[in-house]
């Protein structure tokens, strides 16, 4: 209708001028006939050719032609218009309970149905107020012509209508009742009414925002589970959203979708300095960032559902705790007596993620059980299991390792990987804990520091819950390929006193599950019954992204191949179990232990804000048979190596007990890395004359290579690390490794 009557405005005063000009045509035709040649025009139409009647006859014709071509179009027209607002009427009578001003809101007849489904209840239907008239009749003609309107273009957004347009309210009490979702739909035209919420359904908050085309509404009820996760648009207030009326509140409309979609919203898409893996090296890496730059904002993406914690106290002092909730409380008594928790920092020391990107002093905040599957390095982003992507600045990889299992156990069968326990998380912890109070008996393989220091924490419970505790290896003894074979015997023994049978030199043929036991058959015949495995066999550094991010991998030791500032890539930085890293003093090499992690995880911190420092500390590592005995050792310490060892006496202070005493802090590398030794003064006592066979009380071992110090174990010597750091520094030969050990005091009562 709007167009026939445009083009019947435009071609009426043609037609007009047309027939004046026609009718003073033949007036003047017929007055002046005889004295005017027939072939001489008068006048002629302004608009038309100069020349005779012809031409006036033709355009006639023409105009003619023109006006009957309009008509046949308006006459199409109307008749369209009058089947499709008979449509509409029939459409509209076959609702039930509707209002009038859900007409008024409502969008096409698919949208109309989601929006019916937004719905709670019901309503009835709304009656105008005293000082309101009610909608006339032409309002459904305003409905068929912003449907007619809305087929034409696209929507874009609601916008408020012309002043002088009649408002419908409804009555006050509806006020409790939640609005239906917005739809997003055409500017309405100058007459068309518009009905506002009422105002006591504004004050319930609104759901969230609908595009027409195939957007759901989010409905103010539990919604189904096809639309608990809104599409993204709606999350991230697209330009759709963005252009809606601004008294719609969007984060409200956010919060009240489903909780994926909440969930979805506590990842950032950006972290100026990521961390992957929640263990110690990320957290001093986080605590380093933020001493160089303390508005520095920090992610930390781990698999495990716990804060950053400390690995050590899983196999040492939580197992000799006297609170019988200690596998809840994860609290203990160091050997100083003293109680923290194994966590780093309590949960008030980090953000939330949704709350990194906004916070004005910056933060760390961790995502839990998120494992990241793939890194572009190009792109400088990642993507995790759930298939989110979170780009980056500056990234550290700290995934550490996964303990490793023996195939005959792998290739047992389920039912003997259920009876199962490879130790390295509170998870393996907590269970271990209840296996030993409900079986009769654990088989521990492996004779490492880890096997040992599980053989001793368990074998304290083997006479408190009748517990039969066996440790077997493939090593004469203990830790046989760390320490000299003489302190490995009496290792050995130590272990042994402690109610641990000790089966050495064995190697595992096969294990099967027979009458509820886990049979465990050696290759030298022997059979050892059990209730329960606990495969301590070391540690397989953990590579995953190496193939998706193009990054090296050693082949001899395993893990990351970084340069000696610990960088894979120009902003990728490796650090703990997982990097094999250059030592400027011993070669290539990848170190276990939780001092390496402090250190290279600080040094990693420091190199992402700019510091570029290569790695020349010499991590230390240590390990405790009980409160008694313990020991610390730094460089390399193999047993194949050629050894020096110098013993004294022990006393009462040389145990871990007193070390920690003395240092107030049960993670003795904590205390001790921040110390350098300049000039070491050696002690004036002479060292005792004869041999004290089998008194190895304390003492320190010297592990050489070429004549030079490369490794040193310092056995019940507490705090002289930063000597036995410096003497392998200084990389020189040494004549007399007695007068060396004086530098450690060890003979001082």
């Amino acid at each position: 209708m709007l167009k026939c009557r445009t083009v019947w405005k435009k071609l009426a005063p043609l037609a007009r001028a047309s027939s004046t000009l026609c009718r003073q045509n033949v007036r003047r035709t017929a007055l002046n006939n005889g004295r005017t040649p027939a072939y001489v025009p008068e006048a002629h139409m302004s608009s038309g050719p100069a020349g005779g009647g012809r031409a006036n006859q033709m355009y006639v014709l023409l105009v003619g032609a023109a006006c009957v071509g309009g008509g046949v179009y308006t006459y199409q027209t109307v008749k369209g218009d009058g089947q499709r607002y008979q449509e509409r009427i029939e459409e509209i009578s076959s609702r039930p309970n509707k209002t009038q001003a859900s007409y008024i809101q409502t969008e096409p007849p698919a949208v109309e149905a989601t929006e019916t489904e937004a719905v709670p209840e019901p309503e009835p239907e709304a009656t105008p107020s005293s000082g309101e008239p009610s909608p006339p009749a032409p309002d459904v003609e305003a409905v068929i012509h912003t449907v007619i309107q809305t087929s034409e273009a696209p929507p874009e957004t609601s916008e408020a209508p012309p002043a002088e347009e009649p408002v419908v309210e409804a009555p006050p009490e509806e006020a409790a009742e939640p609005p239906a979702a917005p739809v997003v739909e055409e500017e309405p035209s100058a007459a068309e009414p518009v009905v506002e919420a009422p105002p006591e359904e504004a004050a319930e908050p609104p759901a969230a925002p609908v595009v027409e085309e195939a957007e759901p509404l989010a409905p103010s009820e539990p919604p189904p589970a096809e639309l608990t996760e809104p599409p993204a648009a709606v999350e991230e207030s697209e330009p759709t959203a963005a252009a809606a009326d601004p008294a719609e509140p969007q984060p409200e409309a956010v919060a009240e979708s489903g909780d994926s979609a909440a969930a979805s919203l506590k990842v950032p898409s950006h972290a100026p300095y990521l961390l992957i893996g929640g263990g110690t090296a990320s957290f001093a890496a986080a605590r380093s960032i933020r001493a160089r730059d303390p508005g520095a904002k920090v992610l930390i993406v781990t698999e495990e559902p716990d804060a950053p914690y400390m690995r050590p106290p899983l196999s040492k002092e939580l197992w000799f705790s006297d609170d019988p909730s200690v596998t809840e409380t994860l609290r203990f008594k160091q050997w100083n007596g003293k109680e923290r928790s194994i966590f780093f920092q309590p949960p008030s020391f980090y953000i939330t993620a949704e709350e990194l990107s906004s916070a004005e002093n910056g933060g760390v905040a961790i995502l839990t059980n998120r494992k990241v599957v793939h890194m572009d390095v190009k792109g400088n982003k990642i993507k995790l299991d759930d298939d989110t992507e979170i780009s980056y600045d500056k990234c550290l990889i700290a995934t550490g390792g996964v303990p490793r299992n023996l195939q005959v156990i792998e290739r047992a069968g389920e039912e003997v990987m259920q009876k199962t326990t490879l130790f390295r998380k509170i998870e393996d912890f907590k269970e271990l804990d209840k296996v030993s109070r409900n079986v009769k008996s654990i088989t521990i393989i492996g004779g490492g520091f880890l096997g040992s220091e599980l053989a001793c924490a368990l074998g304290r419970r083997s006479s408190e819950f009748d517990l039969e505790v066996i440790q077997m290896y493939p090593e004469k003894g203990n830790m046989g390929k760390v320490l000299p074979e003489y302190l490995s015997n009496w290792t050995t023994e130590k272990v042994k006193s402690e109610g641990v049978k000790i089966i050495s030199e064995a190697l595992v043929k096969s294990v099967v599950s027979k009458d509820d036991q886990l049979e465990i058959q050696l290759k030298d015949g022997r059979l050892v019954k059990t209730d329960h495995i606990v495969a301590a066999v070391g540690l397989e550094p953990n590579v995953d992204l190496a193939k998706s991010a193009g990054l090296e991998v050693d082949s001899d030791f395993g893990g990351f191949r970084v340069n000696a500032e610990l960088q894979a890539r120009s902003n990728i930085w490796v650090a703990g179990d997982a990097a094999c890293f250059y030592d400027i003093r011993l070669g290539r090499r990848r170190v276990e232990h939780h001092d390496h992690a402090v250190v290279s995880g600080r040094l990693a911190g420091e190199n992402m804000t700019g510091a570029n420092k290569p790695y020349w500390h010499q991590s230390m590592f240590w390990s405790d048979l009980g409160p008694d005995v313990g020991y610390e050792a730094i460089g390399i310490v193999d047993s194949s190596l050629p050894t020096v060892g110098v013993f004294a006496k022990a006393t009462a202070k040389d145990t871990p007990r007193a070390a920690t005493e003395l240092s107030g802090t049960g993670i003795r590398s904590e205390s001790e890395t921040e110390d350098t030794a300049t000039s070491p003064v050696a002690s004036s006592t002479p060292a005792p004359s004869g041999s004290h066979k089998d008194e190895y009380g304390k003492g320190v071992i010297f592990y050489l290579r070429d004549k030079v110090v490369v490794g040193i174990i310092l056995w019940n010597v507490f705090n002289r690390m930063p000597i036995a750091r410096k003497i392998i520094k200084d990389g020189e030969e040494h004549s007399d490794l007695n007068e060396v050990a004086k530098l450690f005091n060890i003979h001082d009562d």
